[in-house]
């Protein structure tokens, strides 16, 4: 319990808090996860930077019907919505434990962050590219890979960002949080993630994919409000299409 405390005390600024949904009372889960982050806000000026919404999945040599607190999908929407209500300016993240039409309603409902091609086996994404037999720890209900997931959230109007500029500028902690607070943030989000998935879609997309993506990219790209900034992402764009990476502000 006092980890996250530690964790700031020794000047690591960002901590993720979250809860194993299943193991017991949602309504107090909640309750006390949303505490906890008070907690930490009032003493460190910097509450959860990231809060996960796991539910218990089966597992081998497990049965669900001895856990008597699973959530069922209506109270689980309910707790992604409460919590982002609670918590406006924090990220919220879903892990492929749910299934790809759950997902697509938890992100109506305030998911930020969603994992894609996920394996819970320890060495499973090398015995994958092996084609060899898994053994997880649990079983995910989202298979689709990351390519299907990214392309399917441009069609349904989000920009994925891969973007860690946050973390390599210096914005994290209490400073983070002003401008998650304040909304300021948004004013090097969006171009950044236009320009990590300008990055993604050249190194790892085939010829469609790259077309959807540069077209989300041009129409978002106006959405840019300061000048200078919408320029320089947009100059930045042109040359990672042309081979060159890593940029960020």
């Amino acid at each position: 319990m006092t980890a996250f405390d530690r964790a700031h005390e020794a000047g690591i600024g960002d901590v993720g808090g979250g809860v194993l949904f299943g193991l017991a009372d949602p309504r107090f889960e909640v309750l006390a996860l949303m505490i906890h982050n008070e907690h930490l806000d009032e003493c460190f000026h910097s509450g959860f930077h990231t809060i996960s919404v796991p539910r218990l999945c089966a597992a081998s040599g497990m049965s669900l019907a001895d856990f008597p607190h699973l959530v069922d999908d209506a109270t689980f929407e309910r707790v992604v919505a409460i919590i982002r209500l609670a918590v406006p300016f924090t990220g919220m993240i879903l892990s492929t434990r749910e299934s790809h039409e759950m997902r697509g309603k938890l992100l109506k409902l305030g998911i930020s962050q969603i994992s894609a091609g996920s394996s819970t086996e320890v060495g499973g994404y090398a015995k994958r590219a092996r084609n060899e037999a898994a053994n997880p720890q649990f079983y995910v209900n989202d298979k689709r890979d990351a390519l299907d997931i990214l392309s399917e959230l441009m069609d349904d109007g989000y920009i994925p960002s891969f973007c860690t500029a946050c973390y390599r500028s210096g914005r994290t902690g209490d400073r983070f949080m002003s401008l998650a607070k304040s909304g300021q943030i948004k004013n090097v989000c969006l171009p950044n993630a236009l320009m990590t998935l300008t990055e993604y879609a050249t190194d790892y997309g085939g010829e469609a994919f790259r077309a959807k993506a540069f077209a989300a990219i041009g129409q978002n790209l106006p959405g840019i409000a300061n000048e200078r900034m919408r320029a320089k992402a947009a100059e930045n764009i042109e040359q990672i299409k042309r081979g060159a990476h890593d940029f960020y502000v």
